[in-house]
Order: structure tokens, then sequence, then C-alpha cells
């Protein structure tokens, strides 16, 4: 199409587009399919084991398998059908707590996998972990961290706030397990609890019993382990309350006895993230750890902790939601008259920003704003204009026809002299034309005698110009001028000469057989031939 574009790959397309070669111009909305095939294994689909093969997307099987359709079950077997684990859910919904502060909901047991905590509506409350060694995961000591990635008791835990997703559940934390120690689950109680759903999955041959959360009436949606009135089984095992009874080591396994940990003075805490780099469309931040003191978490310098064991910064999305388009405005046109009014143009295209780059969108996400003028007047000065500054010069004959000449000249709205260019030449005035005497008299003119003889000395002529002007210019005697026309030479004498004797020369004669040559003679200045 006459320009040159920047290409990027383009996966947005239909099912079985997945494993054509299409490509996106960078900055524009279209793309062209460069290849009906591409090269076997590329990845596709949303699945990131799916890849392509002789042109189609193939998903690869949990057993490693192109085409098996297998896949993991809830229990993490593959190919399982989620018997050999147990799903463990329910609902803490004591609406009023008896003070502000941590109020434990559920224990998740170690071992648990696909754990999911969240409040079913926003709040002001907040949802805090704690290992049962007490080390202090999310928000704990009273300290409201930010949202993003936090590991403890072998698995790595996303904690979210209602603000960066779109349904109107409140906070959460997602983990895939499994974990190496129990886990407390708190909530921060600051207004009445709307309500706070986990969920976790527990291998089946230690199946876990629900809790109870007193005061009762509470409604536990579980799948085992639990009576039609949610209060706990035979087995004594209470996930809430820390355990009614302790859990029993089966005989043929003996407990491992850790040896005492050192307790490090000082250690490495996430306080916080860099600002994100966008406001809107898609941006990144950074998890940033500083060096407290294990109890009053205060900040110490850096070389207080162990460098070794600092975390490494995550990169998180933020801003996630769409920026607004805009009317993106180019520059205006030159104007079309260098003078009085013309019209100028631009160009107006709605875009809009996603992960650092701008793209053109169709016209209608910018309906909420007020569309730019893409053309207008514009006058960059006033038109000079013709004027005519003279009067007719007289004719440039006494009679007959001859020329007149005046002045016309461009002049500015400011009263300056300007070039032409800048005054509309159709309209220039005209500063020449005919002019027509009448008939010229019918009669001989001649001009003053000529001041120069026909001799330097003795007798010569000189000579004048004599005509018969009518109403052209002849020098012939014509009707009405008469036929005596007056003489145009006379004799002029500009007294004797000198004697003095040089060569003078006669034309050259005819030529003959006998070579003859010219005539020449000797003579003085007065004529007279010598020998």
């Amino acid at each position: 199409m006459g320009r040159l574009y920047e290409w990027e790959p383009f996966n947005e397309v239909s099912g079985d587009q997945r494993c054509e070669l299409n490509c996106r111009a960078t900055g524009f909305r279209f793309y062209v399919r460069q290849s009906d095939r591409v090269i076997d294994g590329t990845p596709c689909g949303q699945n990131e084991t799916s890849i392509c093969v002789a042109g189609r997307c193939q998903s690869l099987g949990c057993d490693e398998y192109l085409g098996s359709g297998k896949v993991m079950d809830k229990c993490g077997v593959c190919g399982g059908d989620n018997t050999a684990c147990k799903l463990v859910s329910g609902l803490f919904q004591q609406h009023s707590l008896n003070k502000v502060g941590y109020h434990k909901i559920v224990e998740i047991p170690e071992g648990a996998t696909k754990i999911n905590v969240t409040e079913t509506l926003k709040s002001r409350n907040y949802l805090a972990l704690k290992s049962r060694s007490g080390r202090s995961i999310i928000n704990g000591n009273w300290a409201i961290d930010r949202p993003g990635k936090y590991e403890g008791v072998g698995t790595m835990f996303t904690y979210r706030r209602p603000n960066e997703v779109t349904s109107t559940a409140g906070e959460s934390f997602l983990a895939e397990g499994p974990t190496n120690e129990i886990l407390d689950v708190y909530v921060i109680y600051q207004q009445p609890n709307p309500g706070v759903s986990y969920e976790f999955i527990l291998p089946s041959d230690n199946p876990p019993q629900h809790p109870d959360h007193r005061p009762g009436g509470n409604t536990l949606h579980g799948q085992s382990g639990n009576d039609h009135r949610g209060n706990p089984n035979q087995d004594g095992y209470d996930p809430a309350g820390g355990g009614k009874y302790p859990p029993q080591v089966p005989n043929n396994q003996v407990p491992a006895v850790q040896p005492p940990r050192r307790q490090r003075e000082y250690n490495w805490k996430l306080s916080g993230a860099t600002e994100c780099s966008a406001s809107c469309g898609r941006g990144s931040r950074y998890t940033i750890f500083r060096c407290v003191h294990r109890l009053s978490h205060e900040h110490v310098p850096e070389n207080q902790c162990d460098s070794s064991t600092r975390p490494s910064s995550q990169e998180e999305p933020c801003n996630l939601q769409s920026c607004p388009a805009f009317w993106d405005i180019g520059e205006w046109s030159e104007c079309s008259k260098t003078c009085g009014l013309g019209m100028q143009h631009r160009q107006v295209l709605c875009r809009q920003v996603y992960a650092n780059r701008t793209l053109n969108v169709h016209t209608s996400r910018c309906r909420h704003l007020e569309q730019p003028e893409t053309t207008s007047t514009c006058q960059l000065k006033i038109c000079s204009e013709w004027q005519i500054r003279t009067e007719w010069s007289a004719c440039s004959v006494p009679c007959g026809v001859g020329q007149r000449t005046r002045e016309v000249h461009c002049v500015s709205n400011v009263g300056d002299f300007v070039s032409d260019e800048e005054c509309n030449m159709k309209l220039r005035p005209s500063d020449n034309e005919n002019c027509d005497m009448g008939p010229c008299a019918k009669s001989w003119f001649f001009t003053e005698w000529g001041n120069k003889c026909s001799a330097e000395c003795g007798m010569g002529i000189r000579t004048r110009g004599v005509l018969c002007l009518t109403n052209h210019i002849s020098s012939l005697p014509l009707e009405g001028c008469g036929h005596e026309r007056p003489t145009d030479s006379q004799v002029c004498n500009h007294g004797p000469c000198e004697s003095r004797i040089e060569w003078f020369t006669a034309p050259w004669s005819q030529v003959r057989q006998d070579n003859a040559g010219s005539n020449w003679a000797c003579r003085d200045t007065s004529g007279e031939r010598l020998g």
C-alpha cells in the first residue's frame, strides 16, 4: 500500500488459525497471514503445553504425550479421578466479633493444596496468614502488606485486593501448595464480617474435619468431616480452633525431631513496591525488601541482614485497567491561501495506550469525548491590493497613435510596496495603453543641418533629414505634401587645404587576360597629378 510497516506476532485468531503465521502491523489494527503453517513446536492456544504439529494445535497431556488428553485432577494425579484427595471448604460468617483485631478463621493442615481464601464481599477488614511456628506471612504485626506474591510454608501465596479485581469479592489468598506446615488464617476485624469462604485440598488418606466456628450457627459447605449441623465428627479434629484433640501419628511413623533453630535478630521484610510504571493500561512494579529488626520491625542498615537470603525482587503487573481512549490531534496543514480567507486541515485519530504502546482504535471508543474539528478557516494576513499611483502620462507622439503610461503598484495593508505576486495578477490594472493624437499634418518636415561636412578641408557637403508626415512617416512625396521636396544637402567649406602629397587609388578595373592591375597615381592635396 505504498508504506513500510513493522510487524509483530498476532495470536488473537480463531482456533483453526492458531497454527498459521499471522502478523500485525505495529500500531495498526490489521493483520496479514504470512504463512499457512508455523514451524512444528510453536506454542499455540491458551494452554502452555499446546504446540503446533503439522499445522494443527495439539495439547501435550500431563503424561507428556501429544494428544493423550490426560490432565491433572484436582489431587495432582495425572489422569486421576479425584479420589486420591479430599476437598475441604467452608464459610466463616460470624457477623460480629468481640473487638477490633485479629480473629482466627480456619487452620489449614500441612500438605494442603489449591488453597483459596476469599472475602465474599468487599469490606474494610483484612485477611492475615501466620504459620504455626509463629512466622507472619501476610499482614502480620498490624502491618498491612501490598498485594503481591509472598512465600511461606513451602508455597507461594498470591495476595489480592478488591481494587485489583473486577468482581464484588473482597481480599483473597491463593496458593498451589503443598504446604509443609500448619497454617492459621485470620481476619483483622474492623467492621461487621460479610463472610469469608475457604477451600483447600488434602490427601484422602488423612481426611480432615471441618471447623466449628463458635459461637455456633455458622453454615459450613464441606464435603467430608462434618455432620449436617456443622459440628466436628468423632475424630475430634477442629481446624478452626487449633484441634480439639491433637492429630495422631500413625504407628509406623516416628515424629521427626527438629533441632532448635537459631533465631536471627534481623531479617528481610517486604516493605512495599516501586511506583507503577503506568497509571493505566498495564504497567509493572517491583517488590522492595528491607532489612528490619525481627521483633520491632524497625528498619536497620541492609548490612545487618544476610544478603544471600534476601528475596529476589518480583515484577508485578499493576494498573491493569484500560486507559481511557483519547483523540490524538495532528498538526494543522498550511493555509490554502497566503493571504485572505483560506482553509487548513489536520488528522484526528482515536487512540488508546496499552502496555506502553499507543494503538489506533475505533472512533466509537472516543464517543464520550467531543471530537475535535478536522478543518478550519485560516487567514495569514489581509491580502495586498493594486493601487494606481499616478495619472496617465502624455502621449509619446504629438500626432497619430502612440503610447501613454502610469504607475501601478501592489500595496500591502500597511501601505508598503510589495512584490506583484502578493496581489491577484488577474485583477492588475493596465499600466500602459495606446493613445491616438489624431491625424498628423500633411506637410514636409525636416531636421537641422548636420554639423559634419563631407570634406575636412576645401569644398564638401552636409545633409539633413526630410520627411513627409501624414498619419504615418514616409520620405516619399505623397499627395498633400507637395512635389517641391526641400533639399536635403548643401555645400560646406572648411577653408583651403594645406599642401601635402599622398597616394590616391581608383576603383579596380574589370579582370583582363593580361593581368592588368589597378590604376594609381601620386597626387597632391589639390588633386593635381604628379609623376
